[in-house]
């Protein structure tokens, strides 16, 4: 059974950093492509940073220039580095991967979540 499990949330005060890892586990043939999702209380689950196969990256318009989206190689992996977070980016973060399984069909994972809380 394919599982994404997060991990780097927690509390920090405006401007500090956090990373956050995701890392996918279970019979996947490739990856087509990880992302990060966040939701506030109250509010839709948006895309913050997503990356393809082929290494290309996409930022929500509120993060770019603050977090950068990686990944290791061999690709199971993928990384969210939050700096000069902001008291709005407070929200539990989503990891979520588009996957290529053994029976050659693309599924969609998501994580479980982990909260990211920035004090003012």
């Amino acid at each position: 059974q394919v599982q994404l499990v997060e991990s780097g949330g927690g509390l920090v005060q405006a401007g500090g950093s956090l990373r956050l890892s995701c890392a996918a586990s279970g019979p996947i043939s490739s990856i087509n492509a990880m992302a990060w999702y966040r939701q506030a209380p109250g509010k839709q689950r948006d895309l913050v940073a997503r990356i393809a196969a082929g290494g290309s990256r996409n930022y929500a318009d509120s993060v770019r220039g603050r977090f950068t989206i990686s990944r290791d190689n061999p690709w199971n992996t993928v990384y969210l580095q939050m700096n000069s977070l902001e008291p709005e980016d407070t929200a539990v973060y989503y990891c979520n991967a588009v996957l290529l399984a053994s029976d050659s069909r693309y599924y969609n994972y998501w994580g479980q979540g982990t909260q990211v809380t920035v004090s003012s």
